[in-house]
């Protein structure tokens, strides 16, 4: 089965007899290969196969007794290195195959955060049963299959810097708040009623663009799908060894969280560079640090 997300890492006019045979080559060369026992005893082998900086393909299944690799699932991945978040996490296995999504309760998105768990083989072998309580390193990283790139909004240094203090009072109060202070609670209930009013003046004669500057919100019933906007922090351009289709990979900062983005330069409207902003539909993966 063609995974919908190959194109964003440069297999856009991959057929299924030619993905077939690269998988058996990732099978005979991948370029990283791990093994771990699950929860429940059971093996779990990942193969990983590079196609370009950090992005690639990745194997999981296990070994049969005559030492076959049996096929459970593939996806494509791209790997992030910025750490986006310092947070307590839950890890959530899948009830359909060996795979994990993992939660972080993010105040500066005001939504819990849900990736697929790229190292968790990392996972299994600390035998780490819950992230509760222990604030871990993440790293983001997401493929697009779609996405624009949109003019800057700020004219200068100084009003960046007000909005992002502006954020950190409200992720205060929003802290305050849940530990039952009422005078944040209604702070916060007064700020979100004047935002609302001066959002609604505004968009009757500006264009949603000029009035939002960043978003970061669900998109569609799979809840590792997501919309964003966000200020594009570096640009980098890579090619698929295989295919030579080039991708961009961006480093996009929405909402104060930042993440990198992979997606194909065919699919990206317009030409990215350092200050503007990326809009665009993304899955997110991601890893922690289970150290």
């Amino acid at each position: 089965m063609m995974h919908k997300f190959l194109p964003a890492i440069g297999f856009s006019k991959l057929n299924k007899e030619t993905l077939e045979n690269l998988i058996q080559e990732i099978i005979l060369r991948p370029d990283y290969q791990e093994s771990a026992i699950d929860f429940e005893g059971n093996q779990f082998v990942e193969l990983r196969y590079m196609v370009a900086d950090n992005v690639g393909l990745v194997l999981r299944g296990i070994y049969n007794d005559k030492d076959e690799f049996i096929l459970d699932y593939y996806y494509p991945t791209y790997l992030g290195e910025s750490i986006s978040s310092n947070n307590e996490v839950d890890v959530i296995k899948q009830s359909d195959k060996e795979c994990y999504h993992v939660m972080v309760d993010e105040l500066r998105l005001g939504v819990n955060l849900i990736f697929h768990l790229q190292n968790m083989g990392e996972y299994l072998r600390r035998n780490t049963t819950n992230g509760k309580g222990v604030k871990r390193d993440i790293r983001l990283a997401a493929l697009s299959l779609e996405g624009k790139v949109i003019l800057p909004l700020y004219d200068n240094e100084k009003s960046r810097i007000k909005e992002k203090m502006n954020n950190k009072k409200r992720i205060d109060l929003v802290e305050q708040a849940r530990e039952g202070n009422e005078e944040a609670l209604e702070s916060l209930t007064m700020d979100e009623i004047d935002l609302y009013q001066r959002i609604t003046r505004r968009v009757s004669r500006e264009d949603i663009l000029s009035v939002v500057t960043s978003f970061f919100m669900p998109y569609g019933i799979e809840n590792d799908k997501y919309e964003i906007m966000g200020d594009i922090l570096d640009v980098k351009s890579v090619v698929n060894h295989l295919t030579m289709e080039e991708l961009y990979l961006l480093v996009v900062e929405s909402n104060d969280v930042v993440l990198e983005v992979c997606i194909n330069k065919n699919n990206l409207y317009g030409e990215p560079t350092i200050g503007r902003r990326f809009k665009g539909t993304i899955w997110l993966q991601g890893t922690v640090d289970f150290s």
